[in-house]
């Protein structure tokens, strides 16, 4: 202030005084309440500002010399560059040093110049004009490097877990059902959202090294009231990486109609590939994006919070997009698992966007992501109705050939055996879902060595579908006019729903007591099985005289014709029919041979008189080698057995 009440101000310090007092005058003049010290201040500034400007104004020619050779020399380093065809980063830090300090010089001088009364000299105005030119140019220049360094120095970034066009088999309901076949036990499955998945070192999107050039411009371009276009250069940028990485992982944009018209391959590709880019984006690419942005602006306010929504919005938007579009389709049964991926994504996922999107300006993109977490769940409930749905309405006008496992039935136990890896989300959805049909001998078993998984609102849903599927099984037994071949039709499926849970940690759902009801269940059937076959066929070979020592000629050649022509009917018969479980088969064929040949060797060790005699047709070995022929699934005569 010595300079200013000597009035002898140097010109140079004091339009470095003038453009900070204006710099403090706006401010203060923006306060709506101001203090009595604040208002003090601000009358002195305002007094000492008005005899500085007279001062510089009364002075001025010899100052403004000073002033336009300080431009002078600012301007030869920055127009140095204007046909220099090197980026000036990538010539030295020494030159990029160099520029910025030209270019703040500039800066400085148009914020002086301006905070002086310029209407009245004209060499002054000259002046300032001038220097905005040379700061407009230069900032123009400042944005090409910025753009040219983000570019350059943007890192490769590699997921850290490719997609898997394989990772799930669909399976999918069809009214035929005639292309399901079994699936193997165990299976591999990405789905996951673990912390785990996601390291917690965040990735540098720009290389380390640069970040301090990049903020480096962002401060002199700030200073220098070009923020906006420093903004605009940067988020351009960004976006563009972030749409091209977008497209590597091979995410569409795709519109809600596109959606809704998709056949289901395509359409489960879409969604499984939707699960793995939202967690790679979120958990990995934004949060490097977000760190990236606060490395840069982060001490300039909510800038850095602007630039990382403006940066990430369409890309977010794209995924909120396409699942709204899935949640508002058709749910149909095999859409359930798909769903329920996507639902777990985003529910692991919450905690991160709403980290991200902390700032009220990103507010909405969090009330969007907590819309579609609710609408999908929605969606999966209503699929798992659809699926349950489909089990009990699927009808059937003829028998299953052969008596073998149904393909509705391996349909519903390789979709529900998957089940368990959602155990957590469907007994959030389910809880307040009533399961439909009850099954009182799947009631949840209250011993204490039970599982407490057993009456959690999964294993109910669980024991319904079952319960709808071994309903609408019975109803298509019904078709068989053949009683032994209902039998073996129920006693396979049973038996098969049986192994499914046993093998899987569905048993941990269904509980002991239910595979112990269900194992009674399939040997009853396995028992009236052979009752409605083989009793007629054995009742040739009793002895209606128990107390007589042999039956006569006449009646043993009837006795043996009967039961040849017999037996040789249901060999005909069930070589055709089907046990596909190999271990099943082998039991029901050892305990029919078991009562079979024990009757008919004690037959023909009763009557060894005749045993010599063409009526005998078949020796007991002959018989014995010819049950391990039934239940293969081709018919076959006498004539073509390979134990003949």
């Amino acid at each position: 202030m010595d300079g200013c009440q000597s009035g002898v101000p140097t010109y140079e310090g004091d339009l470095h005084i003038v453009a900070a007092a204006h710099h403090i005058f706006k401010a203060l003049g923006a306060t709506k309440n101001l203090s009595d010290d604040l208002r003090k201040i601000l009358i002195d500034l305002d007094s000492h500002l008005s005899m500085i400007t007279s001062n510089i104004d009364s002075t001025g020619g010899r100052g403004l010399v000073d002033v336009e050779e300080r431009l002078d020399q600012a301007e030869r380093k920055i127009m140095r560059w204007k046909t220099d065809p090197m980026m000036i980063w990538d010539s030295g830090p020494k030159e990029a040093s160099d520029y910025l300090e030209a270019v703040d010089e500039t800066g400085k001088l148009v914020d002086g110049l301006r905070g002086l009364s310029v209407h009245e000299n004209r060499k002054q105005k000259e002046i300032l004009h001038r220097a905005m030119n040379i700061l407009q140019m230069a900032m123009s220049r400042l944005e090409e490097e910025l753009i040219h360094i983000l570019v350059r120095h943007g890192q490769q970034f590699e997921p850290k877990h490719m997609y898997s066009r394989s990772i799930r088999k669909d399976i999918v309901y069809d009214e035929s059902f005639v292309s399901v076949e079994d699936e193997p036990t165990k299976e591999t499955s990405s789905r996951s959202c673990s912390n785990d998945e996601s390291g917690e070192c965040i990735v540098d999107l720009v290389h380390a090294d640069v970040i301090p050039d990049i903020k480096s411009i962002a401060k002199v371009m700030f200073t220098s009231n070009y923020g906006p276009e420093f903004c605009e250069a940067f988020i351009s940028v960004q976006k563009e990486a972030l749409e091209q990485y977008f497209s590597f992982l091979g995410t569409e944009n795709l519109s809600i109609e596109d959606v809704l018209k998709m056949e289901w391959t395509c359409l489960s590709s879409k969604m499984n590939k939707w699960t793995w880019s939202m967690k790679i984006i979120i958990r990995d690419y934004l949060a490097g994006e977000k760190q990236l942005c606060d490395q840069v602006l982060g001490g300039l306010g909510s800038v850095s919070s602007y630039c990382f929504l403006e940066i990430s919005k369409a890309t977010i938007l794209c995924l909120l997009n396409f699942g709204e579009a899935v949640a508002m389709g058709p749910h149909r049964p095999e859409k359930l698992l798909r769903l329920l991926d996507m639902y777990e994504t985003l529910a692991c996922l919450l905690r991160d966007i709403d980290t991200l999107f902390s700032e009220e300006a990103g507010s909405f993109i969090q009330l969007q992501f907590h819309e579609l977490l609710e609408r999908l769940g929605e969606s999966a409930i209503a699929a798992f109705e659809a699926f349950r749905v489909a089990i009990s309405s699927n009808g059937s006008l003829y028998p299953f050939a052969g008596g073998g496992v149904h393909p509705l039935n391996k349909y519903v136990m390789n979709y529900i055996r998957m089940f368990p890896e959602y155990c957590n989300t469907l007994n959030l959805l389910l809880k307040n879902q009533h399961p439909g049909v009850a099954d009182q001998v799947t009631e949840p078993d209250y011993r204490p060595d039970a599982s407490l998984l057993t009456s959690c609102p999964m294993a109910y849903h669980l024991r319904s579908i079952t319960s709808c599927l071994e309903s609408n099984l019975h109803k298509k037994s019904q078709l068989y006019k053949d009683e032994a071949l209902k039998h073996i039709f129920l006693m396979n499926n049973i038996h098969y729903l049986v192994q499914k849970v046993k093998g899987s940690e569905l048993r941990l759902f269904f509980g002991d007591e239910w595979i112990r009801k269900h194992n009674a269940m399939f040997q009853q059937h396995a028992m009236n099985y052979e009752r409605a076959t083989w009793s007629s066929v054995i009742s040739f070979l009793k002895d209606n005289n128990p107390g007589s020592s042999s039956m006569s000629k006449s009646t043993f050649k009837e006795r043996c014709k009967g039961f040849s022509v017999a037996f040789e009917e249901v060999y005909k018969t069930q070589t055709s029919w089907s046990i596909p479980d190999p271990q099943l088969r082998e039991d029901l064929r050892i305990s029919t041979s078991l009562k079979v040949v024990l009757a008919y060797r004690t037959f023909l060790g009763r009557n060894l008189a005749y045993t010599d005699d063409k009526c005998v047709k078949h020796t007991v070995e002959h018989v014995e080698n010819l049950l391990l022929d039934l239940f293969g699934g081709s018919s076959r005569s006498l004539r073509n057995s390979r134990r003949w």
